[in-house]
């Protein structure tokens, strides 16, 4: 720990990619008109005033007079036209700028996607090309288009932003915040100041709420927070400055094979939770970790995995001892708070091995240290007994012996020239070869034989063991405790050698692994190369189980062909429902030859690995347990995103299917409407000459009526699927309002009376006359359309404490169980409607007017009869109780 820091070469290597790259500074905003072009041209305006040569490639105004004035005494490079679909967009002129090669160009949108036929597909991409050319560019953006919280920002907003950018392009820039109160926006868009009156209506209705700004505004100060840590990270790394740089929280938990280590992570996962700050589960592997027991092996994996689950990183450090291991990757990490167990330990026990905690707390400053009690574990009880080989291999008791020997007669041949003194420090070299090949007793012994040889061979009188002079009893002692020091030291670097070996072993398999799982897209290639890999690092059989359309199925075998039988199935299915291990060598169903792990993400099976031997041995040791569970999460996030990318596929199908659906509404309705409206105006003027004519046009205008409200279906279905509907709340009289569907509808109702059953002491309700007067057209219609032959309709009103409900009510079959919902979804039909006309638009459109008017719509069957019970629900908001309210 007293060693000098040293530099980073990863942050080394970043920071030298950068030189002689442009700069690039990103103003940073919560949403559209916090200021973010203006500050961006504030500050163009100055380093342009203190000599730096600025152009603008691109910068949107968006109409906005403050932007458009600060715009004025600004280099323009005039934009490059791209013809598309019989229109010229203007986009930033690369070649022109690179050509220019001004010190400061200013590229505004950075998120932009460029039109077809441009060079690059996104404006980000335009603006790594002039970077490249060493050219500074200042740009802007919104929080919402970076692509990693692009989920998180639909979550909240309900709107999803298609135009985005990786996070990488803002990791190397300098970000400013651009940032005003949420109130202060809304300002601004009741004022004009963003966008246009009335798409500011629109947008305060919706994107623009005072919850979705403050929590937009939220991600942006920690997105900012975190791009600025990272970048001081690197430099500090980069230029070896010590110190935990506490700028943003950053924990580590310390794990260990005990049971109460697990509670040490979930503790750790609460306080990274509530810091938002990434967290580490670390485990210090000393030489104590090869006499840990199989359950103590197991503890320690099954920890390890947990944390892994919880979201943490997770590392394995060889070192000395706990304490180095600890305060080593604490300083690499830059920690700031470091959680760590306490067992209730004796006086006697802490005053003989001392206390590490302790020793964290004295020699760790700059670190919040957090200890948490755990319940005392006696090792002696569970600790197996010393393992065979543990006093070392004939073998190397057999190379000592031959070295002592060796030793010997070279020491003979030498004396026999001359009489030599310090003689006895060749038998060093047979203990230090024992130490470091065979361990710490191997060399002990080497040492015990080295003294003895020494005194019978070359201490007077020579072959005896007895010692006349006092000065060679001395000589043979320090030459014994040399021995056993030199021996321990050596076997001290020997393990560790051995944990860096085994630790590197494992991180190269990981990594390999890791690398494999990048090239693959499909399940039952992860399954294979699963089977293939885990096979041959530990050499076990193995099997691969995934759901299929009977239940677990066998994707995958290693060697192919393998089967399961009923007992195995029976384990492997417990594994996948419970999402725990089953099995030989686990706590459920043991008699199975088989143990089985579940492949987990986002705490559910995904699918089940199992694995055995054909010696029916256990299918795994306990020390590789830790190895396959790291495997086996690698896998768990390979098959998650496997299974992201299907349904983002299927997403992407989706909208394009919608996209062309919507394409086709609105240009048939559209091309109908015209020629529509002219046959409608010619059937009203037309006269009937005769009754039989004059019932014959009746029927024509009733169809090309009904005709006309279809086309307006079409018409209104695409308006909602754009966002483009405009509401004028007003007061409206409900009795009135019903009145007059009945009357636009009275051709259609000729065969059902409507009952009216509205009080005239009701309120007024507070809705767009528009939109409700196309609900309740739609709502008489659909019942006009599906009720018996002469039923009547029934519509009424009803007044409780928490609003109003208007109902329409028909006598017809009802509804089938379960589709109340499902009614209003665009193109759905109940059964029979085909025979009657239905497009499925109707009720869809009903809901998405209530919805935009802030109503609620709901469907049912009826209770006193057979029959269907549609409802509109206003709220006491929606009530006008008094005329003085505006």
């Amino acid at each position: 720990m007293n060693d000098e820091p040293r530099p980073d070469p990863e942050a080394l290597l970043r920071s030298a990619a950068q030189e002689g790259l442009g700069r690039l500074k990103v103003f940073l905003g919560a949403a559209p008109g916090v200021g973010k072009t203006y500050e961006m041209l504030g500050e163009a305006a100055a380093r342009r005033d203190a000599g730096v040569d600025v152009v603008v490639g691109v910068v949107e105004t968006h109409g906005r007079a403050e932007t458009e004035a600060r715009l004025h005494g600004f280099e323009i490079v005039p934009r490059k036209l791209i013809e598309h679909r019989g229109q010229a967009l203007g986009e930033l002129d690369i070649d022109a700028v690179l050509a220019r090669r001004p010190q400061l160009v200013l590229v505004d949108e950075l998120a932009h996607t460029n039109a077809p036929g441009s060079r690059h597909d996104k404006r980000y991409q335009d603006v790594e090309e002039l970077l490249a050319a060493g050219i500074d560019v200042y740009s802007t953006l919104n929080v919402q288009h970076l692509e990693s919280l692009n989920d998180v920002v639909a979550s909240f907003t309900k709107v999803r932003v298609r135009e985005t950018l990786p996070d990488r392009v803002i990791e190397n820039a300098e970000v400013e915040i651009v940032d005003i109160p949420p109130d202060e926006l809304i300002e601004r868009l009741r004022e004009g100041k963003v966008y246009v009156p009335e798409e500011a209506t629109r947008a305060l209705g919706n994107f623009f709420s005072k919850s979705n700004l403050s929590a937009l505004r939220e991600l942006t100060l920690r997105r900012a927070a975190q791009a600025v840590d990272a970048q001081m990270l690197d430099y500090i790394r980069a230029n070896a400055i010590a110190g935990a740089w506490a700028a943003n929280e950053r924990l580590v938990v310390a794990v260990s094979e005990q049971p109460g280590a697990a509670e040490l992570v979930r503790a750790a996962k609460r306080l990274a939770d509530a810091l938002r700050a990434p967290w580490t589960a670390v485990h210090i592997e000393t030489a104590r970790a090869a006499t840990f027991s199989d359950a103590e092996n197991a503890q320690l994996a099954a920890t390890m995995h947990l944390a892994t689950q919880l979201g943490a990183q997770v590392a394995s450090v060889p070192a000395e001892s706990i304490l180095e291991g600890l305060q080593r990757f604490t300083a690499e990490a830059r920690a700031t708070q470091l959680i760590v167990g306490k067992s209730a330990r004796s006086r006697w026990f802490e005053l003989r091995h001392g206390s590490v905690v302790d020793q964290l707390v004295r020699e760790t400053p700059g670190i919040a240290v957090h200890v948490l009690p755990m319940a005392e574990t006696v090792r002696a009880a569970v600790r197996p007994k010393v393992a065979i080989g543990a006093w070392g291999k004939p073998e190397g008791y057999a190379v000592s012996l031959g070295l002592t020997v060796l030793v010997t007669l070279l020491g003979i041949a030498i004396f026999g020239r001359g009489s030599i003194t310090n003689v006895g420090l060749l038998y060093l070299l047979p203990v230090m070869v024992a130490a470091t090949r065979y361990g710490v007793r191997t060399g002990v012994v080497a040492g015990l034989l080295s003294s003895l040889s020494y005194n019978f061979f070359f201490i007077p009188p020579t072959h005896t063991f007895t010692i006349q002079d006092p000065q060679n009893i001395i000589t043979v002692l320090v030459l014994l405790g040399v021995a056993v020091v030199s021996s321990q030291l050596a076997a001290r670097v020997r393990e560790q050698a051995l944990l860096a070996q085994s630790s590197a072993a494992q991180n190269s398999a990981l990594a390999g692994f890791a690398r494999l799982l990048t090239g693959i897209s499909r399940r039952d290639e992860l399954a294979e190369l699963l089977c293939a890999e885990i096979g041959r690092l530990l050499d076990v059989r193995a099997v691969v189980l995934m759901n299929g359309t009977d239940g677990l199925e066998i994707r995958a075998a290693n060697p192919p062909g393998d089967e399961l039988e009923m007992l195995d199935m029976a384990a492997a299915r417990w594994a996948s429902e419970q999402n725990q291990p089953a099995g030989r060598g686990s706590d459920t169903l043991t008699a199975s030859e088989w143990l089985f792990q579940p492949i987990s993400a986002g705490g559910r099976a995904l699918a089940v690995f199992g694995l055995a031997r054909d010696d029916a041995r256990a299918p795994i040791r306990s020390d590789q347990l830790p190895l396959l569970l790291s495997l086996l999460d690698q896998a768990g996030l390979a098959l998650e995103r496997i299974a992201l990318e299907g349904e983002m596929a299927q997403l992407s199908q989706i909208k394009e299917r919608d996209r062309l659906r919507h394409a086709l509404l609105s240009s048939v309705s559209h091309d109908l409407r015209t020629p529509l409206t002219t046959v409608l105006g010619m059937l009203r003027e037309l006269r009937p000459s005769s009754p039989d004519q004059a019932e014959h046009l009746a029927t024509a205008r009733a169809e090309a009526e009904r005709l006309h409200r279809f086309v307006g279906n079409l018409l209104d279905m695409v308006r909602i699927e754009a966002g483009a509907l405009h509401r004028t709340t007003e007061p409206i009289d409900l009795a009135e309002a019903v009145a007059s569907a009945t009357h636009d509808l009275r051709g259609a109702l000729q065969d059902h009376p409507v009952k009216l059953a509205i009080a005239p002491d009701l309120p007024f309700v507070m809705a767009d006359p528009q939109l409700f007067h196309h609900c309740l057209i739609n709502l008489i219609e659909n019942a006009a359309k599906y009720g018996n032959s002469g039923s009547p309709i029934e519509v009424a009103a009803r007044r409780d404490p928490q609003g109003l409900t208007l109902t329409v009510m028909d006598e017809g079959p009802g509804l089938p169980p379960g589709e109340e919902a499902r009614l209003f979804e665009t193109f759905t039909r109940i059964e029979g409607s085909d025979r009657k006309g239905g497009t499925g638009l109707g009720l869809a459109i009903v809901k998405g007017f209530a919805e935009a008017m802030g109503l609620t719509v709901s469907a049912a069957n009826r209770t006193d009869r057979p029959g269907a019970c549609f409802s509109i629900r206003f709220d006491a908001a929606h009530l006008k109780t008094s005329w003085s309210e505006q």
